[in-house]
């Protein structure tokens, strides 16, 4: 059975500060994924824990007090609204969030790729060569830690923020398909969820073609896949359906290729 459009586990509220939006509120984004059918949705605002010593200044604001703020969430017997969290990676590894924290989230997304971060998750000066190595050590290096791999998803991983544009295709281009295979055969042997990014397939976008190629490879290697918008104001949400039918025709994708990591 083809893949069915019929959730959205990457949304952002007005917390995140690079929304800041009041119109991205939880009812609002209730009443998108009510109008598109969805079955299921989660919020994941970004968030580093308090307890894990190296937050930036912007991550600090935004703590567990801060993300927990905006609960409870609108309820709806038919349509479930988790609350989860994108949390960070920093340079030496250090993963924003503790198992303690982890254990309270209904789902958990990383990305590996936020390497605009200059001097937190990269140093300032990084070659295109080195933002190679980065894309490739840091997915390596979390798919090595001790998580509960099932409630975790790995955000964005053609994202634009990997390297200014000039230098975007030279990086990814960088990673083999052999070595994107070794990756991804790891990443589907501890379970863990590739997420289906909205901003990675706008068509067009410097990422289009490299989260075609990639995500090729992913659904090679037997990984499963989740949806997610990215949203951070409503008119991203809105456009969000359109970008994710046709990542699922690109793909091909059925059920089986779905990742659910919510209790059933």
């Amino acid at each position: 059975m083809k893949f069915k459009v019929d959730h959205d586990y990457h949304i952002h509220s007005y917390l995140s500060l690079c929304s800041n939006d009041p119109e991205q509120n939880p009812e609002r984004i209730m009443a998108y994924a009510k109008q598109n059918g969805f079955k299921n949705i989660c919020l994941t605002d970004h968030y580093w824990d308090e307890s894990v010593l190296g937050a930036s200044s912007w991550y600090q604001a935004q703590d567990t007090a801060h993300v927990r703020s905006i609960l409870p969430l609108p309820k709806d017997q038919e349509l479930p609204f988790y609350f989860g969290a994108e949390t960070d990676l920093k340079e030496d590894m250090t993963l924003g969030i503790s198992l303690e924290q982890l254990g309270k989230l209904d789902f958990v997304i990383i990305p590996t790729t936020h390497l605009h971060m200059r001097n937190f998750t990269i140093r300032e000066q990084a070659t295109a060569e080195e933002r190679t190595q980065a894309w490739i050590s840091r997915l390596d290096g979390v798919l090595d830690m001790d998580l509960p791999f099932e409630k975790i998803g790995i955000a964005h991983l053609a994202c634009p923020l990997i390297a200014p544009k000039d230098e975007y295709e030279r990086v990814l281009n960088g990673v083999s398909d052999d070595e994107m295979r070794r990756l991804f055969q790891k990443a589907a042997k501890v379970g863990v969820g590739i997420e289906i990014n909205a901003s990675d397939w706008t068509k067009g976008s410097v990422a289009y073609g490299q989260a075609v190629r990639m995500f090729t490879i992913a659904k090679e290697c037997g990984c499963k896949f989740y949806l997610g918008s990215d949203g951070h104001k409503p008119a991203e949400l809105a456009r969000a359906m359109e970008i994710f039918e046709n990542a699922v025709e690109v793909l091909a994708l059925t059920e089986d290729d779905k990742f659910f990591p919510f209790a059933k």
